[in-house]
């Protein structure tokens, strides 16, 4: 039998090969030592940060002292208060290194415009320190306690916007350079330098603030509307895992109606996305639907917003057609592999009916990572707290703020003079600990990930290699493949998972340079990061494909990584026509049914959230962004469908390489017989190489 060359010689015929060998010894023991060094590293990072800081500091506003509204003796101030927006605005994006103006944490907003001249004095809002009633302050003027920074100079009628006051401002279409004047009095508002309050500089001022905070603010509305519906969230998850059970027992049993079902399905939802996006553009352009006043970024968060402009459903409609086209032009051009990629799906659906195990399998690298995540998470928010408080003096004038010098709120003897909390210190460190821990997270999430695709695939190739199918099938091939290959190959899981992590820190380091660069006129610059970029992201396609096979390889043959990577290396390059298309065919396959299963419990969920569904209707709670648990349940979804459809993608590839090996060792002869069973689905493949 002829064999296609380019990948080195063919493997020889070995009478004593009959699977995953059992007399293994340990491989990469190196890389295993680091790998352990480097996990008591994070975990002497993590303490510190434990110890040192607090993720309150990062989830509630701060005032000028420095203590947390809402916590402690400010419990019954959970709102923070800024006495003069308009500084944030001359400021632009430097508002980050914090807004220079005195902030007090109020137990309420202001409910009306008022100017410090004319409001009584009960009225004021001042700092915490200052009792209007006690001297010094008694004896001042609502005059003298503006110009000292002890009061502000005036207060609008606000609301509270995750946990800042903000001007009501934004919900009415108004001449954006008049003069704000006290609703009560006429009087027209004033600073404490006497200039005058426009309308544009406190929009300028608030937006300049909230793009700093709005991240904060949205995380914790999206985690209460979360909280609120996680009831509902549970069920459409369990919807999609019921979906995904049964479309695998289609798989089993009628794997080619099973494949077609879902071209067509998938064929016939963007259809209908297309159409009924151009309906719809159509039908928001004939209601001549204006666009003359626009909410700020910060304030586009409503769906209703978005579905009332006209380019929205265009949008929608150009990326539904260009997908069903491409997708059309795909299954046309690859007709003929899809069947024979069919037929190792069906090969792969045999092998799991043999071992069931394999679908609850994925529960346990998903618990694992779930467990890395939580970890992480609240290491790195307590890394991210850490430091002393840092208070420097104020100023409206940008170039003076970066270079401002530290103050003493306690020794500060000039009323004047603002001396305001802005950060907590420690920038130096806490930056080489936080870029520490990204490194271990990304090292611990790939080597998670090839536990798991080296478990699955000594789990399959046992029963590839098995030549009675129902007797010679290991006991528990699922817990011998995971013992072993913790056992044996630690070291070169940490090995190929490092080589990953190392590509992801260089392509995580471009995203920040490119996020940088985004205000920069070097266009050259910007170039040369875009296409690195892109080369690193083909890099790490290209090693997770290598990794895969390597790891198939350690687990039929106990080698080290490198030994492993060249063997699968040449293997699917002596057929690497073959392997190249039928491998992208099956994950296009795959990769169609996580996307039905997906939309439909999306469809579900938007449904149930949109109080469509009478049954359910009084179950569904008032949220702040409907869409937030719907788009939870359709990442959800697609992770569980993803996990139990991996399974599948390595049972795919693992009786793949497993196949080419077999058809390189063995001719089917009695002296030489093939491993491979004889059922139609590989005897096909086989015939159709053969021709």
């Amino acid at each position: 039998m002829r064999v296609e060359r380019g990948g080195g010689e063919p493997l020889e015929y070995d009478p004593t090969f009959k699977g995953p060998i059992r007399n293994r010894s340990c491989t990469d023991i190196i890389c295993c030592f680091l790998f352990v060094l480097c996990l008591l590293g994070m975990i002497v990072v993590s303490i510190i940060g434990y110890a040192h800081g607090d993720p309150y500091r990062l989830v509630y506003p701060t005032d000028s002292q420095g203590d947390i509204c809402g916590l402690g003796h400010l419990k019954d101030k959970p709102n923070l208060f800024f006495f003069d927006l308009v500084t944030c605005a001359k400021l632009g994006p430097a508002v980050v290194t914090g807004c220079p103006t005195p902030q007090v944490c109020v137990k309420e907003c202001p409910s009306k415009n008022t100017v410090h001249m004319v409001a009584d004095r009960s009225d004021l809002i001042c700092l915490d320190k200052v009792d209007l009633n006690q001297s010094p302050y008694k004896e001042m003027t609502a005059n003298e306690l503006v110009k000292k920074n002890l009061c502000a100079s005036y207060y609008l009628n606000s609301k509270p916007i995750v946990g800042r006051c903000v001007p009501k401002i934004f919900s009415d279409v108004i001449d954006t350079s008049t003069k704000m004047v006290d609703s009560d009095s006429n009087t027209t508002l004033e600073r404490a330098n006497g200039d005058g309050v426009t309308v544009k500089d406190i929009k300028e001022g608030t937006i300049n603030l909230l793009k700093f905070f709005k991240l904060k603010g949205v995380a914790e509305l999206l985690f209460n509307d979360v909280l609120n519906s996680l009831h509902l969230i549970a069920v459409c998850l369990l919807i999609g895992v019921i979906l995904a059970m049964i479309w695998i027992v289609l798989l089993r049993w009628v794997t080619h109606v099973a494949v077609w079902l879902s071209i067509i399905l998938f064929i016939c939802l963007f259809g209908f996305a297309t159409g009924f996006s151009f309906y719809k553009y159509i039908e928001v352009k004939n209601t001549n639907v204006t666009e003359e006043f626009q909410l700020p970024e910060t304030f586009k968060f409503e769906l209703d917003y978005f579905l009332s402009l006209e380019r929205t459903w265009l949008i929608f409609g150009c990326t539904s057609g260009i997908i069903l086209l491409l997708f059309l032009l795909i299954i046309l051009g690859l007709c003929s592999r899809i069947i024979l990629a069919t037929n190792i799906i069906a090969e792969a659906s045999v092998a799991v009916s043999h071992m069931w195990s394999v679908l609850l399998w994925p529960i346990a690298p998903f618990l694992l990572q779930f467990l890395v995540i939580a970890y992480w998470i609240s290491s790195m928010a307590c890394i991210a707290s850490m430091g002393e408080k840092q208070f420097y003096n104020g100023t409206s004038d940008i170039h003076i703020l970066l270079n401002r010098v530290p103050c003493n709120p306690e020794g500060n003897s000039t009323l004047s003079e603002l001396c305001g909390f802005v950060k907590y210190g420690g920038d130096t460190y806490k930056t080489a600990m936080l870029i520490w821990m990204l490194f271990m997270f990304f090292w611990l999430m790939n080597f998670v990930l090839a536990l798991e695709e080296m478990t699955l695939a000594g789990a399959f190739a046992s029963y590839y290699w098995a030549w009675d199918k129902k007797k010679d099938i290991p006991t528990f091939p699922l817990i011998s493949s995971f013992f072993r290959s913790l056992r044996y190959h630690t070291g070169s899981l940490a090995f190929g998972s490092l080589i990953i992590a190392f590509v992801q820190m260089i392509a995580s380091a471009l995203e920040y340079i490119n996020r940088k660069l985004k205000g920069s006129e070097n266009d050259v610059a910007k170039f040369i990061v875009k296409c690195l970029r892109c080369c690193f992201w083909c890099l790490e396609k290209f090693l997770r494909y290598i990794n895969k096979n390597a790891y198939i390889v350690i687990a039929v043959h106990g080698r080290n990584f490198c030994s492993a990577a060249k063997h699968g290396f040449l293997l699917i390059m002596r057929n690497v026509l073959r392997a190249a298309i039928l491998d992208k065919v099956c994950d296009f396959l795959m990769l169609i049914s996580k996307l039905l299963i997906t939309a439909a419990t999306g469809a579900v969920a938007y449904f149930w959230f949109q109080r469509e569904v009478p049954v359910v209707d009084e179950y569904v709670p008032e949220l702040n962004y409907f869409l937030s648990p719907i788009m939870l349940v359709i990442l959800g979804t697609y992770l569980i469908v993803d996990c139990f459809f991996d399974v599948y993608s390595m049972a795919v590839d693992t009786i793949f390489i497993c196949f080419l090996e077999d058809i390189e060792r063995n001719d089917g002869s009695r002296e030489r017989p093939y491993f491979m069973t004889k059922t139609r689905n590989l005897r096909k493949f086989l015939k159709n190489k053969k021709e």
